[in-house]
C-alpha cells in the first residue's frame, strides 16, 4: 500500500532517492493535489557551471526531475552564472578559483548538453526551462540586498551551516565572499517562486544547509512555504562518492568520456552497488529491478550488463548502448577487439616504446606508473604479459593490422599505423 499520496513522492521512496525533505506531508500534499488537478507541479535543480559537464553523481537529481516530469510536472534547471562565480564553499577545503566570463560562458553550454540528455526542453506546459541566476543579480543594488534579504537572516544560525561550521572546526578560513553563498542561493529559490511559482528545489543531501536558507527566506519575506527535498549522496562499498572512477570523473557528456567507457563504469560496478543503480540509474519498472538484485554469483554479471545497457541508453541514445555492449561483448567474452575502443596511431615502422603506449592511450598517467604496472605483470600486448619495459612496438606485433594494448582486465585498446 502507498504511503504517501503524491506518486512522485512514492517513487521517490521506492526507488532510493529519498533522503530528507523540509515537510514531508507538505510536499507531498503540493504534489498530489497538482497531479489531481492535472497542472504541473513546479522544482528545481540548480548547479554552478564550474566545469563543461556534469558527470554520473549528478545524476541522481537530474533522475528524479526527470521522474518528476514524466508524471506531468515542471522542472527548471538553473545554471549559477552569479554564483559561479563566488563558488558554493559545500565540502571545500579554501575559496574555488575564480572563472572567466569566456570559461563560464562555456561551461554553460556544456551544462545544457548535459540537462537535454535526460530531460524534455519544449514550450509544453511541462517542458523543462533552463535559467541564469545572472540575469537577476547582474544588476542587483547591494544596499537594497542588504536590507531586504541580509535582514532575514542571523548569522548565529548561518554559523552552524555545515558548510560554515566544518570549515570553521578545521580552522580553514572561510572569506566573507563565501559566507555570503548562502543567501545568494536562497535568493535564488525565491525568485524562482516569483517567476514561475516553483515551490520545491531538488537536490543532494550535501545541498541542504543551502535549500533551508531558501525556505527560511520563502517563508520571512514572501510568506509561502517551500519545499526541500534532497536525495542521498551515493558511494560504492568503499565508501568513496560513486562517478569517479580511478581519480577522473565519469563524465556524462560524449566529448570528456565515449560511450563505451561510459557503459564499461557501470559494468564493472561492485557487486553490492547493483540494485541501487538499477533503481537510481534506469526506469527498469520496480518489478524487474527487484528480480535482477536478487541475482547471486555468476548471475549477477548478467544484472551489470542490464545495468550498463539501460545506463547508457538512458543517456548516450539506444544507437551507442548497443555499440558499447558489441564492442565490449567483443572483447570480453569472443577475444576479439571491438570497434569503439580507444586507438592511438603510430609509426610502426620507427616504433613506439611500450611506456610511451600506454602512456599516449591514456591507461597511465607516467612512465613510472607503467613501470610499476608491468613489475605487477598488469600491462598486456596482443593478450600476453609485458615483461620489458624497454620492448619496442613495431610491425611485427600486428595482428590483423592493429596491436591490443590491455591494463588489467577491464581496459583495451588498440595500435594502429
Amino acid at each position: 500500500m502507498s504511503k504517501f499520496k503524491s506518486e512522485f513522492f512514492n517513487i521517490m521512496v521506492e526507488r532510493g532517492f529519498y533522503n530528507q525533505c523540509t515537510n514531508d506531508t507538505g510536499f507531498d500534499e503540493y504534489v498530489a493535489d497538482c497531479e489531481q488537478k492535472g497542472i504541473p507541479a513546479v522544482g528545481y535543480y540548480g548547479s554552478d557551471p564550474t566545469g563543461d559537464s556534469l558527470h554520473v553523481g549528478h545524476i541522481v537529481p537530474i533522475m528524479m526531475l526527470k521522474h518528476f516530469q514524466n508524471l506531468g510536472h515542471k522542472p527548471i534547471m538553473l545554471v549559477g552564472g552569479a554564483t559561479a562565480r563566488i563558488g558554493d564553499p559545500s565540502g571545500k577545503d579554501k575559496l574555488r578559483p575564480f572563472l572567466s566570463e569566456e570559461t563560464i560562458k562555456h561551461n554553460i553550454e556544456g551544462l545544457k548538453t548535459s540537462y537535454k540528455k535526460f530531460l524534455k526542453f519544449d514550450d509544453s506546459a511541462n517542458g523543462a526551462i533552463l535559467v541564469d541566476n545572472w540575469d537577476w543579480f547582474k544588476d542587483i543594488n547591494y544596499l537594497e540586498f542588504l536590507r531586504d534579504v541580509g535582514t532575514c537572516y542571523s548569522v548565529n544560525r548561518m554559523l552552524t551551516m555545515d558548510s560554515v561550521k566544518s570549515r570553521l572546526e578545521r580552522e580553514q578560513p572561510m572569506s566573507f565572499l563565501e559566507f555570503n553563498y548562502q543567501l545568494l542561493q536562497g535568493y535564488d529559490f525565491c525568485v524562482l517562486y516569483q517567476k514561475y511559482g516553483c515551490r520545491a528545489q531538488i537536490a543532494g543531501a550535501d545541498q541542504w544547509g543551502n535549500i533551508t536558507s531558501g525556505t527560511e527566506l520563502g517563508r520571512r519575506r514572501y510568506n509561502v512555504e517551500l519545499f526541500g527535498f534532497t536525495s542521498p549522496i551515493l558511494t560504492d562499498a568503499s565508501g568513496k562518492k560513486m562517478g569517479k572512477s580511478e581519480g577522473n570523473a565519469v563524465w556524462i557528456n560524449d566529448d570528456k568520456l565515449s560511450s563505451y567507457d561510459y557503459y564499461q563504469y557501470f559494468r564493472n560496478i561492485g557487486d553490492s552497488e547493483v540494485g541501487k543503480c538499477l533503481r537510481v540509474f534506469t526506469t527498469l519498472p520496480m518489478e524487474e529491478v527487484r528480480r535482477l538484485e536478487t541475482l547471486q554469483d555468476k548471475e549477477i554479471n548478467e544484472a551489470k550488463k542490464i545495468l550498463a545497457f539501460e545506463a547508457t541508453k538512458l543517456c548516450r541514445g539506444e544507437e551507442e548502448a548497443k555499440k558499447a555492449l558489441e564492442t565490449a561483448t567483443k572483447t570480453f567474452e569472443q577475444g576479439l577487439t571491438g570497434a569503439d575502443l580507444p586507438v592511438i596511431n603510430a609509426d610502426l615502422n620507427a616504433g613506439i616504446g611500450v611506456l610511451d603506449a600506454f602512456l599516449q592511450i591514456g591507461f597511465v598517467t607516467s612512465k613510472g606508473e607503467a613501470r610499476r604496472l608491468i613489475k605487477q605483470s598488469g600491462l598486456k600486448i596482443n593478450d600476453k604479459v609485458v615483461t620489458d619495459e624497454n620492448y619496442q612496438l613495431t610491425t611485427t606485433d600486428l595482428v590483423d593490422g592493429q596491436i591490443k594494448l590491455s591494463q588489467g582486465k577491464k581496459k583495451h585498446g588498440l595500435v594502429k599505423m
